[in-house]
């Protein structure tokens, strides 16, 4: 195997290896088998290009349409276009299914389910990457290079794993790849410097063996067994060293989920800040919608029993998030709620949920209704006062308690404040005060303009709160959509401000720091809404159940419900409505399904809706969605257009060369010149290989072609009448006999007699990649300078004429 074919070969091992480190972030591996087949058939397209020899850019440009093809044909036809016939299904399909892709990949959470988008977008990173290692490693000869596309790979996949078991394999596999192409590109250009001598075997020193460490001792050379040698040292050092490294704590580059709780298991200890949200959005648009919770109660207002997880009352600056408290082993019985005076807590129920979580269900936190009183579960928890959640404590290293599976019973109050108890609910204390209601400095001022602007005439902060939440699920304009970027920091408030659009996580974040911005105490809360009721009386909760909303402190109440989220399935606390009849259906709606029509600014047909519905989400579906004909949504007929010039350019741009080449030989027969003519013969020898020697007189350049194009008698004699042509031309005294017939003929038999004499691939090339074109390079840069001295010829007549500047 030569020293081009080895590094080809392992540059495409190289991109299969660091890909493995992919395969985590979906549920099946098959595509890797696929990705090793696609990176074979451009490895070997490339090596064929460079065998016949093609240019470097055509290579690439060689293996770049090979893939694309062979992608085209395995999706065409998965994607979900409404054209027709072989267009729609090469192109439009195609095209439908990688937006799908990247769609997929914001709606799931990892791993995923392979669908054919992600597969798509998976493969066609694999052959990108690969396309890059071996135009860097092969084409330009710069291995060393070609890890930072293999790096790329490998980051991107590591940053979005969700665990650590399977890194140190990934980076294994990875750097092993790459050291095994670095160690093939070295032993390559120790070859072109002659033969490799390195010392004899050991024991083995006679004439059988040669030089030593040759072939006879069949052992690597010394260069080479040194290679690996400090290979596998910087592998091994590479996973050793961050073992004995201290490991960096939570936090934005620290691990996941270690030290989040004493893991001693005795009284104290605290629960670190942690962000729940992320994963939130990719549970309301997750399209299998998979089941985690079920339960069954006796509540008899299931629809205000949502389920919580914890609660989020810190803003940083950046992101809301859970405050580091201190924990304390689970009570028998829990304390009574925070703030909850004795006229509320004598009008409360005590009900009784049971629940069975998933076996799927991941969580370190338990969810339950609020406040709970009592809980019934097995393994080692712990009990944060504060936000009265549950956490998981710490089982083993890195490995801590969660729901997975488990069988549990809470017991929680069903609390009925009434408005006129929120109303004269009297002034916070100064703790709660000073917890609940600060905000980093840099919020924008908008914030809290607004605030005060929708609250203004308000007498208390019930009614504050009451104004707040109707400004977000009724008057403000605003539309729920879960498509929108979350957004982290103080800026992300003011552009769902200005934006007006977004989904639960927007809405609860913004009711709370408004609230926060007029003295009233508030935090978020992370859980699910009640779910569906069941044929058996249970009830399911799913992934898309998922929610935020705001609660809000009131002294002798407590923490209260707030709903500003104008969506479906969601339930509005009594003590917020007016309080007049409403059609409010008493269990929550089914929410939306995946294919339902996205949120937009169109009208509603339904204008004297009423507020109830409103905040339900129940008023009907924008006029414009409903208007929409059975053909919306296909490919515009400019779509279509563009994709079929952009095919059409893509499939020409490897013909161009020849297309040139074509053009510039009729143009110069058709003009009937001696020298124009001339020019052809010689391009057409230099496209078989035999360069110009301009040095040489017509005579000489003829012999020299004759010579090395090996033309039999017609090509030889055709080739000489064109040579003597040109002589009688340059030398011949003025007025002797200037035609020339049957020049262009000459032409044409002497350039077929040169393509005959070589071989086939030489002869593809002249005729796909012709040498001479690179005449057009040289007259752009001819042309280039021209401009240039052009522009500095002006400027120097220019500059004599301004006006110089006084030095004092």
């Amino acid at each position: 195997m030569s020293g081009r074919a080895r590094l080809t070969v392992f540059a495409a091992l190289a991109t299969l290896l660091t890909s493995w480190s992919l395969a985590g972030l979906v549920e099946s591996s098959g595509w890797i088998a696929q990705a090793a087949a696609l990176l074979a058939v451009q490895a070997a397209v490339g090596a064929g290009a460079r065998r016949v020899p093609l240019a470097r850019s055509l290579t690439v440009a060689a293996q770049l349409l090979v893939s694309l093809l062979i992608l085209v044909f395995l999706f065409a036809g998965r994607g979900e276009s409404t054209g027709n016939g072989p267009l729609a299904y090469l192109v439009t399909d195609f095209g439908a299914l990688f937006g799908q892709g990247v769609r997929d990949v914001g709606e799931f959470a990892i791993p995923a389910p392979l669908t054919d988008g992600i597969q798509l977008l998976l493969l066609a990173g694999v052959l990108l990457v690969g396309l890059l290692v071996d135009m860097l490693a092969v084409t330009l000869r710069t291995a060393a290079a070609a890890g930072l596309p293999l790096l790329a790979l490998y980051s991107v996949a590591a940053g979005l794993a969700t665990d650590d078991s399977g890194t140190w394999f990934s980076f294994l596999l990875a750097g092993t790849g790459y050291l095994l192409l670095l160690l093939a590109e070295g032993r390559d250009r120790l070859a072109q410097w002659g033969r490799v001598f390195g010392a004899a075997p050991r024991g083995r020193v006679s004439a059988a063996s040669g030089y030593g460490g040759g072939a006879a001792g069949g052992q690597a050379v010394a260069p080479v067994r040194t290679g690996r040698r400090i290979g596998v040292v910087a592998l091994g050092l590479a996973l050793a060293v961050p073992m004995a490294l201290p490991a960096l704590g939570d936090g934005l580059i620290g691990g996941r989920g270690t030290g989040d709780a004493d893991g001693s298991g005795a009284g104290g200890g605290t629960i670190s800040a942690v962000n729940p949200l992320v994963s939130l959005q990719s549970s309301l648009n997750a399209q299998d919608n998979r089941v985690v919770l079920k339960y069954r109660t006796d509540s008899t207002q299931v629809a205000d029993q949502y389920v919580r997880i914890l609660a989020l009352d810190e803003f940083n600056g950046v992101k809301w998030e859970a405050s580091g408290r201190p924990l304390s082993d689970v009570p028998a019985r829990m304390p009574n709620p925070p703030g909850l005076g004795d006229q509320v807590r004598a009008g409360a129920s005590e009900v009784r949920t049971t629940f069975s979580a998933a076996d799927t269900y991941v969580q370190r936190y338990l969810p339950m209704p609020y406040p709970a009183t009592g809980v019934d579960i097995g393994g080692k928890w712990r009990f944060e006062p504060a936000g009265r959640t549950l956490v998981g404590d710490q089982l083993g290293k890195d490995k801590f308690q969660n729901v997975q599976g488990a069988q549990y019973t809470v017991r929680s109050m069903m609390l009925r404040p009434t408005v006129r108890q929120l109303q004269s609910a009297p002034a916070p204390g100064d703790a709660i005060r000073a917890d609940y209601t600060k905000l980093p400095d840099n919020l924008p001022p908008v914030v809290a303009d607004t605030a005060r602007k929708v609250t203004q005439g308000s007498k208390d902060d019930y009614t504050r709160a009451v104004k707040l939440q109707d400004f977000f699920a009724v008057s403000g304009g605003f539309r729920y959509n879960t498509r929108t970027a979350s957004g982290t920091g103080p800026q992300a408030v003011a552009r769902f401000l200005e934006d007006k659009e977004g989904f639960c996580i927007h809405f609860a974040f913004s009711m709370a720091a408004m609230s926060r911005s007029l003295g009233i105490p508030a935090r978020v809360a992370v859980g699910f809404t009640p779910g569906e009721r069941q044929s058996d009386g249970t009830w399911n909760v799913s992934m898309r159940d998922a929610h935020a909303w705001p609660e809000l402190y009131f002294e002798g109440v407590g923490w209260t419900r707030f709903e500003p989220t104008p969506r479906s399935g969601i339930s509005i606390p009594d003590y917020s409505q007016a309080q007049t009849p409403s059609s409010r259906p008493s269990a929550p709606s089914a929410l939306p399904s995946a294919s339902a029509t996205e949120p937009n600014a169109a009208p509603s047909k339904a204008d004297d809706c009423p507020p109830e519905l409103k905040k339900l989400g129940e008023c009907g579906a924008p006029a414009s969605a409903q208007a929409a004909g059975p053909g919306a949504g296909g490919p515009s007929v400019l779509a279509v257009l563009g994709w079929v010039a952009g095919g059409a350019a893509l499939l020409g741009l490897p013909l161009l060369p020849m297309l040139w080449r074509t053009r510039v030989r009729g143009r110069r027969l058709a003009a009937g010149s001696v020298l124009s003519a001339w020019r052809e013969l010689g391009d057409a020898a230099w496209d078989v290989g035999i360069a110009p020697d301009e040095s040489l007189s017509p005579r000489g350049a003829v012999a020299r072609i004759v010579e090395l194009g090996r033309l039999e008698p017609d090509a030889t004699e055709a080739v000489r009448r064109v040579g003597g042509a040109v002589e009688r031309a340059l030398y011949a005294p003025a007025g002797a006999d200037a035609a020339y017939p049957g020049l262009a003929q000459d032409v044409l038999l002497a350039r077929a007699g040169l393509l005959a004499g070589v071989s086939r691939a030489a002869r593809l090339r002249a005729r796909l990649v012709p040498r001479s074109a690179a005449r057009v390079v040289w007259a752009a840069s001819a042309r280039w300078s021209a401009a240039s001295a052009a522009a500095a010829t002006r400027l120097s007549a220019i500059r004599p004429r301004l006006p110089l500047r006084h030095r004092g």
